[in-house]
Protein backbone atom coordinates (compact mmCIF):
# COMPACT_ATOMS: atom_id res chain seq x y z
CA UNK A 1 0.00 0.00 0.00
CA UNK A 2 1.76 3.38 -1.06
CA UNK A 3 2.12 6.21 1.35
CA UNK A 4 3.10 9.60 1.38
CA UNK A 5 6.41 11.45 2.31
CA UNK A 6 8.69 14.05 2.19
CA UNK A 7 11.83 12.85 -0.19
CA UNK A 8 14.88 14.71 0.10
CA UNK A 9 17.84 13.61 -2.27
CA UNK A 10 20.74 14.87 -4.36
CA UNK A 11 22.18 14.53 -7.29
CA UNK A 12 24.79 15.91 -9.66
CA UNK A 13 22.09 16.37 -12.39
CA UNK A 14 19.28 18.31 -10.03
CA UNK A 15 21.37 19.11 -7.19
CA UNK A 16 19.39 18.77 -2.83
CA UNK A 17 15.60 18.65 -3.50
CA UNK A 18 12.99 18.07 -0.82
CA UNK A 19 9.20 17.15 -2.44
CA UNK A 20 5.79 15.35 -0.89
CA UNK A 21 6.14 11.66 -3.01
CA UNK A 22 4.10 8.83 -2.41
CA UNK A 23 5.99 5.78 -1.91
CA UNK A 24 5.32 1.64 -2.12
CA UNK A 25 5.88 -0.15 1.24
CA UNK A 26 8.55 -1.83 -0.41
CA UNK A 27 10.66 1.17 -0.14
CA UNK A 28 10.45 0.68 3.76
CA UNK A 29 13.97 0.53 5.38
CA UNK A 30 15.01 -2.22 7.08
CA UNK A 31 13.93 -2.31 10.38
CA UNK A 32 11.89 -4.80 13.67
CA UNK A 33 9.30 -2.74 14.07
CA UNK A 34 6.70 -1.14 11.21
CA UNK A 35 4.78 2.32 12.56
CA UNK A 36 1.64 4.11 10.68
CA UNK A 37 2.49 7.29 11.62
CA UNK A 38 0.21 9.38 13.58
CA UNK A 39 1.90 12.93 13.85
CA UNK A 40 5.61 14.13 13.35
CA UNK A 41 7.29 17.38 13.99
CA UNK A 42 9.53 19.89 12.84
CA UNK A 43 12.45 20.72 14.57
CA UNK A 44 15.02 22.97 13.62
CA UNK A 45 17.89 19.96 12.64
CA UNK A 46 14.38 18.87 10.13
CA UNK A 47 14.03 22.31 9.00
CA UNK A 48 18.25 22.24 8.19
CA UNK A 49 17.43 18.60 6.92
CA UNK A 50 14.76 19.52 4.34
CA UNK A 51 16.40 23.36 2.92
CA UNK A 52 20.06 21.38 2.95
CA UNK A 53 21.18 24.65 4.55
CA UNK A 54 23.45 22.48 6.78
CA UNK A 55 24.89 18.49 6.28
CA UNK A 56 22.12 17.26 8.60
CA UNK A 57 21.12 14.51 5.93
CA UNK A 58 24.53 11.66 5.48
CA UNK A 59 22.63 9.21 3.13
CA UNK A 60 20.20 9.56 0.22
CA UNK A 61 17.45 9.42 -0.13
CA UNK A 62 15.99 10.30 2.65
CA UNK A 63 12.58 10.28 4.61
CA UNK A 64 13.26 13.78 6.91
CA UNK A 65 11.81 13.54 10.53
CA UNK A 66 13.84 13.46 13.69
CA UNK A 67 10.43 12.67 16.07
CA UNK A 68 7.47 10.38 15.18
CA UNK A 69 4.48 9.21 16.98
CA UNK A 70 2.02 6.65 16.02
CA UNK A 71 0.87 2.78 16.31
CA UNK A 72 2.46 -0.71 15.49
CA UNK A 73 1.37 -1.94 12.23
CA UNK A 74 3.71 -4.81 12.45
CA UNK A 75 6.94 -5.85 14.79
CA UNK A 76 9.54 -8.55 15.10
CA UNK A 77 10.23 -7.42 18.94
CA UNK A 78 8.31 -9.40 21.30
CA UNK A 79 8.42 -5.70 23.05
CA UNK A 80 6.01 -4.04 20.70
CA UNK A 81 2.61 -5.25 19.59
CA UNK A 82 0.37 -4.01 16.36
CA UNK A 83 -1.91 -1.81 18.20
CA UNK A 84 1.00 0.11 20.42
CA UNK A 85 1.01 3.78 20.65
CA UNK A 86 4.71 4.25 20.00
CA UNK A 87 7.08 7.48 20.19
CA UNK A 88 10.62 8.13 18.76
CA UNK A 89 13.16 10.29 19.00
CA UNK A 90 16.62 11.19 17.45
CA UNK A 91 19.18 7.70 17.36
CA UNK A 92 20.14 9.21 14.01
CA UNK A 93 16.31 8.72 12.39
CA UNK A 94 15.75 11.48 9.51
CA UNK A 95 19.66 11.39 9.00
CA UNK A 96 21.08 7.93 8.46
CA UNK A 97 17.50 6.14 8.47
CA UNK A 98 14.37 6.92 7.02
CA UNK A 99 12.49 9.72 9.47
CA UNK A 100 9.21 10.38 10.78
CA UNK A 101 7.79 13.05 8.22
CA UNK A 102 5.44 9.81 6.83
CA UNK A 103 2.33 8.25 7.02
CA UNK A 104 4.43 4.67 7.60
CA UNK A 105 8.12 4.35 9.13
CA UNK A 106 9.93 1.28 10.27
CA UNK A 107 12.67 1.43 12.88
CA UNK A 108 14.68 -0.76 15.09
CA UNK A 109 12.57 -1.63 18.24
CA UNK A 110 15.13 -0.35 20.51
CA UNK A 111 14.80 3.39 19.51
CA UNK A 112 10.85 3.00 20.33
CA UNK A 113 9.25 3.17 23.79
CA UNK A 114 5.60 3.42 24.85
CA UNK A 115 3.61 6.65 24.41
CA UNK A 116 3.93 7.61 28.33
CA UNK A 117 0.02 7.87 29.76
CA UNK A 118 -1.74 10.27 29.36
CA UNK A 119 -0.13 11.91 26.29
CA UNK A 120 -1.77 11.74 23.03
CA UNK A 121 0.14 10.68 19.84
CA UNK A 122 -0.48 14.65 19.11
CA UNK A 123 0.57 15.66 22.72
CA UNK A 124 4.09 13.91 22.31
CA UNK A 125 4.85 15.70 19.27
CA UNK A 126 3.69 18.59 20.50
CA UNK A 127 6.66 18.62 23.26
CA UNK A 128 8.75 16.25 20.61
CA UNK A 129 12.78 16.47 20.54
CA UNK A 130 12.17 20.30 21.56
CA UNK A 131 10.60 19.53 24.66
CA UNK A 132 12.15 15.89 25.36
CA UNK A 133 15.74 18.06 24.92
CA UNK A 134 14.33 20.65 27.50
CA UNK A 135 13.71 17.98 29.97
CA UNK A 136 16.77 16.95 29.63
CA UNK A 137 18.38 20.14 30.34
CA UNK A 138 16.16 21.08 33.05
CA UNK A 139 16.79 17.65 34.78
CA UNK A 140 20.54 18.09 34.80
CA UNK A 141 20.17 21.13 36.50
CA UNK A 142 17.36 19.73 38.92
CA UNK A 143 20.30 17.49 39.65
CA UNK A 144 23.13 19.54 40.20
CA UNK A 145 20.68 21.83 42.25
CA UNK A 146 19.87 18.69 44.62
CA UNK A 147 23.68 18.17 44.75
CA UNK A 148 24.36 21.78 45.60
CA UNK A 149 20.97 22.22 48.07
CA UNK A 150 19.77 24.77 45.97
CA UNK A 151 16.25 24.99 46.50
CA UNK A 152 13.80 26.44 43.67
CA UNK A 153 13.19 29.95 44.53
CA UNK A 154 16.32 30.77 45.75
CA UNK A 155 17.27 32.66 42.51
CA UNK A 156 16.62 33.32 38.82
CA UNK A 157 17.01 30.57 35.89
CA UNK A 158 17.55 32.52 32.48
CA UNK A 159 16.26 30.59 29.06
CA UNK A 160 17.70 31.67 25.84
CA UNK A 161 16.35 30.83 23.05
CA UNK A 162 12.74 31.27 24.78
CA UNK A 163 10.25 31.70 21.83
CA UNK A 164 11.33 28.78 19.89
CA UNK A 165 10.40 24.87 20.84
CA UNK A 166 12.97 23.56 23.62
CA UNK A 167 12.86 27.07 24.85
CA UNK A 168 8.75 27.11 25.73
CA UNK A 169 8.53 24.14 27.40
CA UNK A 170 12.43 24.75 29.07
CA UNK A 171 10.03 28.28 30.39
CA UNK A 172 6.99 26.16 31.68
CA UNK A 173 8.99 23.20 32.90
CA UNK A 174 11.14 25.80 35.18
CA UNK A 175 8.34 28.03 36.47
CA UNK A 176 6.38 24.60 37.48
CA UNK A 177 8.79 23.49 39.46
CA UNK A 178 8.69 26.92 41.69
CA UNK A 179 11.85 28.53 39.73
CA UNK A 180 11.51 32.26 39.18
CA UNK A 181 12.17 32.10 34.67
CA UNK A 182 13.63 35.05 33.11
CA UNK A 183 13.19 34.58 29.04
CA UNK A 184 15.60 35.90 26.60
CA UNK A 185 14.02 35.93 22.88
CA UNK A 186 14.80 38.27 19.98
CA UNK A 187 10.95 38.54 19.46
CA UNK A 188 9.66 41.06 21.82
CA UNK A 189 6.72 40.79 20.21
CA UNK A 190 5.99 37.56 22.10
CA UNK A 191 6.55 38.99 25.71
CA UNK A 192 3.23 37.94 26.83
CA UNK A 193 3.33 34.76 25.65
CA UNK A 194 6.32 33.86 27.48
CA UNK A 195 4.77 35.50 30.90
CA UNK A 196 1.50 32.93 30.03
CA UNK A 197 4.11 30.00 29.83
CA UNK A 198 5.58 31.04 33.20
CA UNK A 199 8.02 33.51 32.66
CA UNK A 200 8.61 36.26 35.38
CA UNK A 201 10.63 38.36 33.56
CA UNK A 202 11.35 38.56 30.23
CA UNK A 203 14.55 39.93 27.91
CA UNK A 204 15.76 41.28 24.56
CA UNK A 205 18.38 38.41 23.27
CA UNK A 206 20.60 41.51 22.10
CA UNK A 207 22.22 41.79 26.26
CA UNK A 208 23.50 38.71 25.97
CA UNK A 209 24.43 38.22 22.15
CA UNK A 210 27.17 40.75 21.70
CA UNK A 211 30.81 40.40 22.77
CA UNK A 212 30.95 40.33 26.72
CA UNK A 213 33.19 40.52 29.72
CA UNK A 214 34.61 36.96 30.62
CA UNK A 215 33.28 37.80 33.94
CA UNK A 216 30.03 39.61 34.81
CA UNK A 217 27.82 40.19 37.57
CA UNK A 218 26.09 37.16 39.32
CA UNK A 219 23.23 36.19 38.38
CA UNK A 220 21.98 33.09 37.60
CA UNK A 221 21.71 30.06 39.31
CA UNK A 222 21.04 27.98 36.18
CA UNK A 223 20.57 28.32 32.43
CA UNK A 224 18.82 26.78 29.95
CA UNK A 225 21.13 27.87 26.38
CA UNK A 226 19.81 27.10 23.09
CA UNK A 227 21.65 29.75 21.20
CA UNK A 228 25.25 28.78 21.43
CA UNK A 229 28.29 31.18 20.31
CA UNK A 230 28.16 35.07 22.52
CA UNK A 231 24.82 33.94 24.31
CA UNK A 232 26.23 30.77 26.12
CA UNK A 233 29.70 32.51 26.67
CA UNK A 234 27.34 35.92 28.49
CA UNK A 235 25.10 33.25 30.48
CA UNK A 236 27.98 31.42 31.54
CA UNK A 237 29.90 34.45 32.64
CA UNK A 238 27.05 36.06 34.79
CA UNK A 239 26.10 32.79 36.21
CA UNK A 240 26.47 32.51 40.45
CA UNK A 241 29.26 30.56 41.89
CA UNK A 242 28.38 26.78 41.80
CA UNK A 243 25.47 27.27 39.02
CA UNK A 244 25.35 25.16 36.27
CA UNK A 245 24.67 26.02 32.39
CA UNK A 246 22.63 23.49 29.86
CA UNK A 247 23.80 24.11 26.81
CA UNK A 248 21.84 22.07 24.03
CA UNK A 249 21.47 24.63 20.68
CA UNK A 250 23.45 26.54 17.94
CA UNK A 251 21.31 28.95 16.96
CA UNK A 252 22.96 31.98 17.34
CA UNK A 253 26.62 29.87 16.35
CA UNK A 254 28.18 26.81 17.20
CA UNK A 255 31.42 28.60 18.51
CA UNK A 256 31.97 29.44 22.15
CA UNK A 257 34.00 32.86 22.57
CA UNK A 258 34.91 32.23 26.30
CA UNK A 259 37.25 32.13 28.88
CA UNK A 260 37.91 29.50 31.32
CA UNK A 261 37.17 32.00 34.77
CA UNK A 262 33.29 31.20 35.15
CA UNK A 263 34.55 27.40 35.59
CA UNK A 264 37.79 28.07 37.40
CA UNK A 265 36.71 31.68 39.57
CA UNK A 266 32.79 30.56 40.13
CA UNK A 267 32.61 26.84 39.83
CA UNK A 268 30.09 26.70 37.37
CA UNK A 269 29.48 23.58 35.55
CA UNK A 270 28.44 23.37 31.95
CA UNK A 271 26.15 20.64 30.87
CA UNK A 272 26.05 19.47 27.24
CA UNK A 273 23.09 17.91 26.66
CA UNK A 274 22.56 15.35 23.73
CA UNK A 275 19.01 14.30 22.99
CA UNK A 276 19.87 11.92 20.16
CA UNK A 277 21.71 9.23 21.39
CA UNK A 278 20.64 9.33 24.91
CA UNK A 279 20.56 6.33 26.79
CA UNK A 280 16.56 5.19 27.00
CA UNK A 281 16.80 4.87 30.92
CA UNK A 282 17.42 8.86 30.90
CA UNK A 283 14.96 9.44 28.00
CA UNK A 284 12.00 7.51 29.55
CA UNK A 285 12.92 9.84 33.10
CA UNK A 286 12.70 13.00 30.76
CA UNK A 287 9.84 11.97 29.35
CA UNK A 288 8.05 10.87 32.54
CA UNK A 289 8.56 14.51 33.81
CA UNK A 290 6.84 15.84 30.37
CA UNK A 291 3.53 13.52 31.22
CA UNK A 292 3.45 14.76 34.53
CA UNK A 293 4.15 18.18 34.04
CA UNK A 294 2.62 18.92 30.56
CA UNK A 295 -1.40 19.03 30.46
CA UNK A 296 -3.39 19.11 26.32
CA UNK A 297 -4.11 22.89 26.86
CA UNK A 298 -0.58 24.12 27.52
CA UNK A 299 0.66 22.16 25.16
CA UNK A 300 -2.36 23.65 22.31
CA UNK A 301 -1.63 26.75 23.77
CA UNK A 302 2.57 26.66 22.55
CA UNK A 303 1.77 24.54 18.99
CA UNK A 304 0.24 25.02 16.29
CA UNK A 305 -0.77 21.84 13.98
CA UNK A 306 0.21 22.15 9.82
CA UNK A 307 -0.01 18.95 7.08
CA UNK A 308 2.47 17.29 5.56
CA UNK A 309 2.44 19.53 2.18
CA UNK A 310 3.24 22.78 4.57
CA UNK A 311 5.93 21.43 5.99
CA UNK A 312 8.33 22.38 3.30
CA UNK A 313 7.60 25.95 3.44
CA UNK A 314 7.72 26.02 6.93
CA UNK A 315 11.27 24.85 7.62
CA UNK A 316 12.00 28.58 6.19
CA UNK A 317 10.67 30.06 8.86
CA UNK A 318 11.70 27.77 11.42
CA UNK A 319 15.28 28.89 10.44
CA UNK A 320 14.11 32.39 10.48
CA UNK A 321 13.09 32.21 13.55
CA UNK A 322 9.42 32.97 12.53
CA UNK A 323 7.69 30.36 14.50
CA UNK A 324 6.69 30.88 18.05
CA UNK A 325 6.92 27.18 20.12
CA UNK A 326 6.12 24.25 18.58
CA UNK A 327 5.21 22.89 15.17
CA UNK A 328 2.80 19.80 15.17
CA UNK A 329 3.16 17.72 11.54
CA UNK A 330 -0.05 15.88 10.83
CA UNK A 331 1.39 13.52 8.15
CA UNK A 332 -2.34 12.33 7.50
CA UNK A 333 -3.38 15.84 6.05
Amino acid sequence: MPFRALWIDKTDASGYSCALTELPDERLPAGDVTVQVAYSTLNYKDALAITGRSPVVRQFPMVPGIDLAGTVLASDDGRFRPGDAVLLNGWGVGEVHWGGLAQRARVRADWLQPLPAPLSAWDAMAIGTAGYTAALCVQALQAHWAAQGVAPGSGEVLVTGAAGGVGSIAVVLLARAGHRVVASTGRVQEAEYLRQLGAAEVIDRATLAAPGKPLQKERWIGVVDAVGSHTLANACASTRYGGAVAACGLAQGMDLPATVAPFILRGVTLYGIDSVMAPMPRRQAAWALLAQTLDHATLQSLSRTIGLAEAIDAASAVLAGQVRGRLVVDVNT
